[in-house]
């Protein structure tokens, strides 16, 4: 029990680690906004992650098959929204925000990325095989899947307090030239993303 719960620790934190769209969002976010606000919205993908990972571990077909069965949608509406995410933040000032992010800001950020991250479906498959890999079928005890999604979950939040905590250490010393060319390098990278998965969606 213990070996899968840090199997699914190593696994979330991993999985977050892996520079993407999310990634580069949360960096971004703790620079123009704060430590607070890039945990905020890592915290959204953690969930998000601790969701998927439920959905396989437990054998949820209904939810599953219902998600994958609407996968063309779903990603098509998250592909669009990296795009004006994006768009955004090219054009986004390069003044850095200096008071903290309000409670609505925070709670935007949150399910902007819990949404983003809940939009890309596929994902569950990439659990089963990680999980089957664990030695955790579907159809294994309750006890030993909660602890591998937990694991998932906690591992996944590690990694964005760790991003939160350094780029928020980062942001004092960040110049306005700089952020402006991190604005430009990062709006790029999320249109770069938005483009891949519309271009893996529509094919």
């Amino acid at each position: 029990m213990t070996a899968l719960f840090l199997k699914g620790l190593l696994f979330g934190f991993v999985l977050a680690a892996t520079v993407g769209p999310m990634w580069v969002l949360c960096f971004r976010r703790t620079l123009a906004q704060g430590p607070l606000a890039g945990f905020a919205s890592g915290m959204g993908i953690a969930v998000a992650d601790g969701l998927y990972g439920a959905v396989a571990a437990f054998g949820l077909t209904a939810i599953s098959g219902f998600l994958l069965r609407h996968s063309y949608a779903i990603g098509l509406i998250g592909g669009i929204f990296l795009l004006y995410l994006g768009v955004k933040t090219l054009l986004a000032d390069p003044e850095l925000k200096e008071s903290a992010a309000s409670p609505a800001g925070l709670l935007q950020g949150f399910l902007s990325t819990l949404g983003l991250t809940l939009a890309n479906p596929p994902t569950i498959l990439a659990f089963v095989a990680i999980f089957a890999g664990l030695g955790l079928a579907s159809n294994a005890d309750y006890a030993a899947a909660s602890l591998v999604v937990l694991g998932v979950f906690l591992g996944s939040a590690s990694w964005w307090i760790l991003l939160a905590a350094g780029a928020g250490r980062l942001r004092g010393r960040m110049e306005p030239k700089l952020f402006r060319a991190i604005n430009a390098i990062s709006g790029l990278a999320i249109l770069s993303f938005a483009l891949w998965q519309l271009a893996a969606v529509l094919r």
